[in-house]
């Protein structure tokens, strides 16, 4: 058959169908005939339809009626209305609802062959390109890490051959950067793939729950441990634990943790009995860790165990050419996540987020592009969707006063963790939620106990 092309003719007069079934099979591709839209819904079942010609006068369901039911099914299909009334209002509704074109009775073999043609024709392009965008964005990607800039490529390179390794490797770069993205990416690369990959943020918990997140407690070791708890090293054993915020960890756990990776074993809190694991530490932080040690605010010893192999991730304000390749996968995104067609962002729009110097990095560049799909009303991005803070003449960015739900929302919880000497419990209930959640909140935005 020419090309595996499938067509699908749907027409109540018998006499056209079949001519039509009879000048496709000619022209070498599969045809076969419906003769109401409901066989034609049943046959849509028995075959990949590539394309369906379709009348648009027919009995109990129009033409129109049946080309939205066929695009729900297969969306791919591509429909040519056939129709006797060739006014404009007929052609325009046909192509708004999704038509590729239309034919006027009657017709001759040859236009419709031409027709056809030019439909193939202009799908293998669409396919074509499709395929080299995906092989595009497959250059520029390092799993889910897209990037286009010079250095970070660099970075990818050399994170894929760091990663075959078993050394300890330490992430440097501003919040928002990626960094748990990019161990993520290191361990899914590495020979413990088919481990675990665990990751705690250091900055989320109080040093007593944090002792316990990590190393597990037996039964009876404080009031609430009703029952024995497995620590995120046991967890990540065979595989990577992922240490975000390792700076700010207090000088207890910093000692806890260096006789982790020099012995390699532990016991739990409230425990006696040590425990042995195989695990890799990738740890990250946004703080100068040498300056830390210099200071005498983080044990050297720590640090030279954890900076093994050093990767410091560039910020997004350092990097712009990768901002439209960033917001093409949020938006591929967020459609999925929020059911929205958004097909594109607008160049005014795009030009506003290249102009920015974007303090929270890739993070608040996914925050602007959620919110704008979400207020969005058609398919395209437009300057008006997308809220970023404008600096004000005299003042930096970062001194603007940022009135969105988020940023209220994250100033009131740090304003009650203060308050409240960042009690954990005592916060969750004034607040209103539980623990867990506010861990959550903690950690999502960045938060930090004050020194």
């Amino acid at each position: 058959m020419k090309k595996g092309i499938n067509i699908l003719v749907v027409d109540d007069e018998e006499i056209v169908r079949s001519s039509l079934v009879d000048w496709l099979k000619e022209d070498g591709y599969y045809a076969e005939a419906a003769a109401d839209a409901f066989e034609a819904l049943e046959k849509l079942k028995e075959r990949p339809w590539d394309i369906a010609l379709v009348d648009l006068k027919m009995p109990k369901m129009d033409g129109l009626e049946l080309m939205e039911k066929m695009k729900e099914a297969k969306p791919d299909i591509q429909v040519i209305i056939i129709t006797a009334y060739a006014t404009v209002h007929t052609a325009v509704q046909a192509m708004k609802k999704g038509a590729y074109d239309y034919l006027v009775k009657p017709f001759n073999p040859e236009e419709i062959s031409l027709l056809i043609e030019r439909l193939i024709e202009s799908q293998e392009l669409v396919r074509e390109i499709s395929f080299l965008r995906k092989e595009l964005a497959k250059q520029y990607q390092f799993h889910d890490l897209v990037s286009k800039s010079p250095k970070m490529q660099q970075i990818f390179d050399f994170a894929r051959t760091v990663a075959k390794s078993n050394s300890n490797i330490l992430i440097l770069g501003e919040s928002g950067t990626g960094k748990e993205l990019l161990a993520r990416a290191i361990h899914n690369e590495s020979l413990r793939a088919k481990g675990p990959f665990v990751a705690v943020s250091c900055v989320a918990l109080p040093e007593t729950l944090l002792e316990s997140e990590l190393f597990g407690h037996e039964k009876g070791a404080f009031t609430d441990a009703i029952t024995q708890k497995k620590g995120k090293f046991e967890l990540a054993h065979g595989g990577t634990l992922f240490l975000d915020e390792i700076g700010d960890i207090s000088p207890k756990l910093q000692l806890a943790l260096l006789r982790v990776l020099q012995e390699r074993e532990f016991t739990r809190v409230g425990g006696t009995k040590p425990i042995r694991v195989d695990v890799r530490i990738i740890a990250a932080t946004n703080r100068d860790l040498k300056k830390a040690v210099d200071e005498g605010r983080f044990r050297d010893d720590l640090y030279y165990r954890l900076n093994v192999i050093t990767i410091q991730i560039p910020p997004l304000r350092e990097r712009k050419e990768d901002i439209p390749l960033l917001v093409h996968r949020f938006i591929e995104k967020f459609n999925i996540e929020l059911g929205k067609r958004v097909e594109r962002i607008s160049e005014e729009a795009l030009k506003l987020l290249m102009q920015y110097d974007w303090p929270g990095n890739v993070r608040e560049l996914e925050n602007v592009i959620e919110r704008a799909m979400v207020i969005t009303k058609g398919n395209l991005i437009k300057p008006e969707d997308v809220q970023i803070p404008a600096p004000a003449e005299g003042r930096p960015p970062e001194v603007q006063e940022d009135k969105s739900l988020r940023a209220v929302e994250r100033a009131h919880i740090l304003r009650v963790l203060n308050e409240n000497n960042w009690n954990i419990q005592r916060s969750a209930q004034i607040l209103g939620i539980d623990r867990v959640t506010l861990y959550n909140k903690i950690k999502k935005y960045g938060l930090k106990r004050p020194s």
